[in-house]
């Protein structure tokens, strides 16, 4: 059976977040975990639209940030349903 890009996406994501909750548990601070993800992030997103030795222009940078963007806002509406549903149960 083939995998799709949305369940390599969620295996992907668990990971992560796995491996984040491992640093946590190891004491590294929350704060810092995060914001090595999103640095990680930045400079693996960085990697794949402009390869090893280019970077992003303005424009690029734009593109990027509002993907961010998106995404936070998917993650949210998706965290107020799950909350209203545990509310409603």
């Amino acid at each position: 059976m083939e995998v799709s890009d949305s369940q390599y996406h969620q295996k992907c994501m668990q990971r992560f977040v796995d491996l984040a909750n491992s640093m946590k548990n190891e004491g590294v601070p929350t704060r810092v975990i995060s914001a090595a993800l999103m640095t990680a992030s930045g400079v693996y997103t960085t990697y794949t639209v402009a390869g090893n030795a280019g970077g992003l222009n303005d424009s690029g940078i734009d593109k990027v940030t509002e993907a961010y963007r998106q995404n936070l806002q998917n993650i949210q509406q998706a965290k107020r349903e799950e909350q209203q549903q545990q509310q409603g149960s």
